[in-house]
């Protein structure tokens, strides 16, 4: 008799291949220009980052209007306005000598470190922290 063999669910099997977090182009502190979207051609910079939705927060892009109730007597309620979460795909790193948008490659150094450089001038980009 053969042996039971239990299959994964489809589910199952794809959770499998996305990486629990992804490798982003981008980081807390650039300067940034949206080039999909209902902002495009703002720039801003990043304020947070999400590695695990692929998705970063850019100053001034996507805002959007939430109601707040006020959770205590004294608190105030009203309707906040703040920045949302778009796609990290959807924004491209300003190069640091000409201020138009680039690609980044990475380069590691004698000593080891891992610098970003941008395509199109060849300039290193600093990591703001």
């Amino acid at each position: 008799m053969k042996p039971l063999v239990f299959k994964k669910s489809r589910r199952a099997r794809r959770t499998e291949r996305e990486p629990a977090r992804h490798k982003l182009h981008v980081a807390k502190g650039d300067r940034v220009r949206v080039i999909r979207g209902d902002d495009r051609g703002r720039e801003g910079k990043i304020l947070h980052v999400y590695p695990k939705q692929f998705r970063v927060v850019v100053e001034g892009v996507n805002i959007v209007k939430k109601h707040k109730r006020a959770t205590t007597p004294q608190g105030e309620s009203g309707i906040i306005e703040f920045p949302a979460p778009i796609a990290a795909s959807n924004v491209m790193l300003l190069d640091p000598k000409s201020g138009q948008p680039t690609r980044v490659r990475r380069r590691r150094d004698k000593d080891g470190t891992v610098e970003r450089v941008a395509v199109k001038s060849g300039q290193p980009i600093q990591r703001v922290r």
